[in-house]
Parts: C-alpha cells; sequence; structure tokens
C-alpha cells in the first residue's frame, strides 16, 4: 500500500502548514484543531445513528409467568421450603 502512505505524507503537508499560522503569543486551536474537531463530532453522529438503527431491530420479550414466579419465589421464604 505504498499510495496509501503518499497520500497521507501529501495531506500532512498541506495540513502541518495551516497549524504553523498560529501567533507564537497565543494558543488557539486553529483551522486544523476545528477539522479534527468535527472530524470527530461527525464519526460520533454516525456511531450513534448506527447504535439507534441496530437497537430497534432487538426483539426482546419477556415472558411475564417467569418473571412473576420468580419474583413470588424470592420474596416469600416460606414458599421456597414448602
Amino acid at each position: 500500500m505504498p499510495d496509501m502512505s503518499a497520500s497521507v505524507s501529501l495531506a500532512m503537508t498541506h495540513l502541518v502548514p495551516l497549524a504553523k499560522e498560529v501567533d507564537e503569543d497565543k494558543v488557539t486551536p486553529g483551522v486544523l484543531g476545528f477539522i479534527v474537531f468535527a472530524a470527530m463530532a461527525l464519526a460520533v453522529w454516525v456511531l450513534m445513528k448506527s447504535m439507534n438503527r441496530h437497537m430497534g431491530k432487538v426483539k426482546f420479550n419477556e415472558t411475564a409467568d417467569r418473571d412473576a414466579g420468580s419474583a413470588e419465589a424470592s420474596a416469600d421464604p416460606k414458599a421456597r421450603q414448602g
């Protein structure tokens, strides 16, 4: 994959001057910081949409008889003995 490393190095040579345009007396994130933050926000948004879609597909049907029986057995100690 030599193309990938070449394109990454080319992208970094274009982005590094954007980070060096910051005044030495001021500390600001600049354009590069905004691009990184926007990319992370977009990734979180896409992951949340995907999670919501997958959670919508989950079908969880619990039987009421099993829950009621286990709740009664744990609440009444005499029911366990008898």
